[in-house]
């Protein structure tokens, strides 16, 4: 009998602080977050994830505070740490949502959209095309272990028991946006080096046919060099990709 009064604090709570962190990850990392995967399922992994690091990660949680104040403030923090991880990886995967953007913008097909199921909103066919390529290979070269390997490592980083340096988390997302938007214009340059060099061309054929209504005959085969040069370049986008991907994540935390 006097062991059930400790159970709340002795077992329930760490897992509930491990389950915190956990939760707010799983509901915005890539793949997991999905529209396709059910709440009902985020939070069973999440909940399972943070069994498995009862054991190892139960020992560093602090006390039940007694203060209300106090225990909405380690929530709060927890809650921060796993925000920052799942937005983090969703920065580091819409490189793919850039590059498709801007593939899209010079072949043409910017009105041509779609509901991205990666991205969770409208976006152009080949960005929506380079997003779900892109996390179907994350999870079949089994990266996203990466994503859960980060979690744990954040307890290393960031202890539970107070609030995360702000400041510091700020700095990296900014650095993050930069990287990630740096990346996606690297590998949209195949798509800008054949736009640019097939409207001069047209531009050329216009000036030397002044009758001829280029851009009416012109856009099919603008289109027809495009989908080319996506079928040439797509497994050097994402081999690249996957590299960089590694190295966001595993620098995530780094100091």
């Amino acid at each position: 009998m006097p062991l059930l009064p400790m159970l709340p604090s002795a077992f329930l709570f760490p897992l509930l602080m491990l389950f915190v962190r956990t939760g707010a990850a799983m509901t915005l990392l890539p793949g997991f977050s999905a529209l396709y995967v059910t709440m009902r399922i985020r939070l069973i992994l999440a909940l399972a994830l943070a069994l498995l690091l009862s054991p190892v990660l139960g020992d560093t949680v602090p006390p039940l505070p007694e203060s209300p104040l106090s225990l909405a403030l380690l929530i709060l923090g927890e809650a921060t740490v796993g925000i920052f991880i799942g937005v983090a990886a969703r920065i580091i995967l819409g490189a793919l949502h850039t590059a498709g953007t801007l593939a899209a913008y010079f072949s043409s097909l910017a009105s041509a959209v779609i509901q991205d199921p990666v991205a969770d909103q409208q976006s152009s066919t080949i960005a929506g095309f380079f997003s779900t390529l892109g996390i179907v290979l994350v999870f079949a070269t089994d990266l996203h272990h990466l994503m859960l390997r980060s979690i744990l490592d954040s307890y290393a980083v960031f202890p539970i028991g107070g609030m995360p340096p702000m400041e510091d988390l700020s700095a990296r997302m900014v650095a993050l946006v930069a990287a990630s938007f740096r990346l996606g214009l690297e590998l949209a340059i195949p798509f800008l080096v054949a736009g640019l060099g097939y409207q001069v061309g047209l531009g050329v054929l216009g000036r030397l046919m002044p009758q001829l209504p280029v851009y009416f005959f012109g856009l099919p085969l603008h289109l027809g060099l495009q989908i080319l040069v996506i079928a040439l370049t797509i497994s050097g986008i994402m081999m690249v990709f996957l590299n960089q991907y590694v190295i966001g994540l595993d620098g995530l935390l780094s100091p």
